[in-house]
């Protein structure tokens, strides 16, 4: 729980991911991490009103709320910079299209903001260190969405993973299907736009991996970029390392987000939905891990409201870290056109 000041907050974008974010800050602040969402700001004047709370996408959120937010205790603005004006907004969620992210963050810290930017940051790695040099000299915090690092489950893998608790690691399989986002088709069927699947879904996949075990070697991807298949290569780590991401399922598949992670003395299994997500197989048993309730969004963002009020450490998630994965996404995608691996 956070302490003290209560904590004003801002959301640009009200589309799928906007919506997800006000509905993290309203059940954070719920359970005690001194929050209120006083601005948002997004082009279509008909949020004006409050909104439909009601956001589509590959996860329910939990949140069902009627309207988006209370418009006589938030105020609306189809303009960001009246949003980044406004003195009683002390933090900022940019939930925009990606191409506007580098540019929004960057005027959110110029005007004193604290910043959480969805992923991708950017593109290409030129623009996201154009932000990271912005937030290395600034004085407040600028997190990018890395919502998987908070994801009960895969938070367990981690610390397991890193502990050696299951013995060491042989062989790690990530997974992230779904069918093509149909909740902004302008800009989801666009990959110069959105970056496709690999940008935009398999992202987190590839952050997870990064921030457990590291840059890899190399890379060797195959597909496309709505569907892609990346082994990496560790020579001082698992010898098995693949992560397969794609949206171009029919619709009506449902949504995959799942690990299977083969360790010397057990295996690690995660399938989202299921009644027991997280399971592990030793000795011939199935064994349940209890999760902590909520999903990595909500975790994200009471990680960020954390920081901001005991300000003793940096998030665990930086732009400088987001650098380093526009790089790897950038030789999985060289890897893509070329058919060969690709040396980091």
């Amino acid at each position: 729980m956070t302490e003290g000041k209560e904590i004003g907050v801002g959301v640009i974008g009200l589309g799928f991911m906007g919506r997800t974010h006000v509905s993290a800050y309203r059940a954070a602040a719920a359970d005690g991490f001194a929050n209120r969402l006083v601005a948002v700001s997004d082009v279509n004047p008909d949020f004006a009103e409050g909104g439909d709370a009601a956001a589509r996408g590959n996860l329910d959120t939990g949140d069902h709320a009627e309207r988006l937010f209370d418009p006589a205790k938030t105020g609306f603005h189809t303009e960001p910079a009246e949003l980044l004006a406004r003195q009683d907004v002390d933090v900022v969620s940019i939930c925009t299209h990606t191409a506007s992210h580098v540019d929004l963050a960057i005027q959110a810290l110029e005007a004193g903001k604290h910043v959480l930017v969805e992923k991708p940051v950017a593109l290409t790695t030129a623009e996201v260190e154009r932000l990271a040099a912005v937030a290395r000299e600034s004085d407040r915090f600028c997190m990018p969405a890395m919502c998987i690092r908070f994801w009960p489950g895969w938070d367990w893998l981690r610390a397991t993973i890193i502990a050696e608790s299951l013995g060491p690691v042989h062989s790690v399989v990530l997974r992230r299907l779904g069918s093509h986002p149909d909740w902004s088709p302008e800009f989801y069927h666009h990959p110069a736009e959105s970056g496709g699947a690999l940008f935009d879904l398999h992202v987190h996949d590839a952050d997870f991996l990064r921030w457990v075990l590291g840059p890899p070697a190399s890379v060797t991807s195959t597909g496309t970029m709505d569907h892609v298949t990346t082994l990496y290569r560790y020579p001082d780590g698992p010898s098995h390392v693949v992560a397969e991401g794609g949206w171009d399922l029919s619709p009506g598949f449902d949504f995959e987000m799942s690990f299977t992670v083969a360790c010397e003395d057990a295996t690690a299994d995660f399938r989202l939905g299921r009644e027991h997500p997280l399971v592990v197989h030793r000795d011939g048993k199935t064994e349940p891990v209890l999760l902590a309730p909520g999903n990595g969004y909500e975790g994200e963002i009471r990680h960020l409201l954390s920081t901001i009020a005991n300000p003793v450490m940096g998030p665990i998630a930086t732009v400088d870290h987001a650098v380093e994965l526009t790089k790897l996404l950038e030789a999985e995608a060289l890897s893509l056109t070329t058919g060969v691996p690709v040396f980091l």
